[in-house]
Formats: structure tokens, C-alpha cells, sequence
């Protein structure tokens, strides 16, 4: 049995060499692998963590990053989508205190134009502006400096 534990151990560490892994979603791959071995999983994914393979902090600063820059996700939505993978609030934080706000309010301000002009003509235009850039996972205080 020791040698079927090695070789998923292995796997796992190829896994988080290719790609940033947070704790949740390896100790899924390695519950799956090991068939329901909780205890034996856990020990895995402690194994990982120390030496060096898997940290909340790097994946999360990457998730950050990522959805801030590529996809235009807002401080809310990118907080509550780490929240869902079990990570701490503190981690949160500083991952998200790594996003260039400027940047992010810069992208807010053409997403918004490109909707304005989308929805040119229309009557309830501002409340759909809000509604749109709420969805996007900007707060309101952010979102009123750009829809006026």
C-alpha cells in the first residue's frame, strides 16, 4: 500500500508543478486518488503544503490577479470565489491587496462605456449600468464614481 501512496503522491506533486493548486482543491484530487482515505489524504496535503508545492497564498494572489487583469472580475466577486475554495479571509486580503487598483477602476470604466453604449436610448439605463457592474463584483461606492 505504501508504494500506491508514493506514486499518488508523486502524481500530485507533477499536478502542482504544472499549475497552482490551493489546499481544497488538492486535497479532492488526493481524497479521489486514494479512494476515500481521509486521514491518509490530509497527510498528503500536509506533505505538499511543507514542502512547498501547494500554498492558499500563491494560488490565491494568482486567482487574484487573474480575474482582476483577463477577466474583469471586482474585488467582491474574486473574494467571494476564493471564499468557495476554503481560504482564509487574511489570505483574501493580501491576495487582494496585490491587484493594481487603478488598473482594475480603469477596466470598471470601459466595461461600463461599452454597456452604456450598448444600451443607448434606454430609460432605466443607470439602474442596468449598476446592476451590471454589481454582477461584475465591483462594490456600489465604485461603481457610482463611474455611472455618475
Amino acid at each position: 500500500m505504501e508504494e500506491k501512496k508514493q506514486r499518488i503522491y508523486s502524481s500530485l506533486e507533477n499536478l502542482c508543478a504544472k499549475r497552482e493548486y490551493c489546499t481544497s482543491d488538492i486535497y479532492r484530487k488526493a481524497l479521489d486518488r486514494l479512494e476515500g482515505d481521509s486521514a491518509a489524504a490530509e497527510e498528503m496535503v500536509a506533505e505538499l503544503v511543507a514542502d512547498g508545492f501547494v500554498s492558499d497564498l500563491r494560488y490565491a494572489s494568482a486567482f487574484a490577479r487573474e480575474k482582476a487583469s483577463l477577466t474583469g472580475w471586482g474585488p467582491v466577486k474574486i473574494r467571494f470565489a476564493l471564499s468557495a475554495k476554503h481560504i482564509g479571509s487574511d489570505v483574501i486580503d493580501e491576495a487582494l491587496g496585490e491587484i493594481d487598483t487603478e488598473k482594475a477602476d480603469a477596466r470598471l470604466e470601459r466595461l461600463i462605456e461599452a454597456k452604456r453604449r450598448s444600451l443607448e436610448g434606454d430609460p432605466q439605463i443607470r439602474l442596468k449600468l449598476i446592476k451590471f457592474a454589481l454582477s461584475r463584483g465591483y462594490d456600489y461606492d465604485t461603481v457610482k464614481k463611474f455611472v455618475g
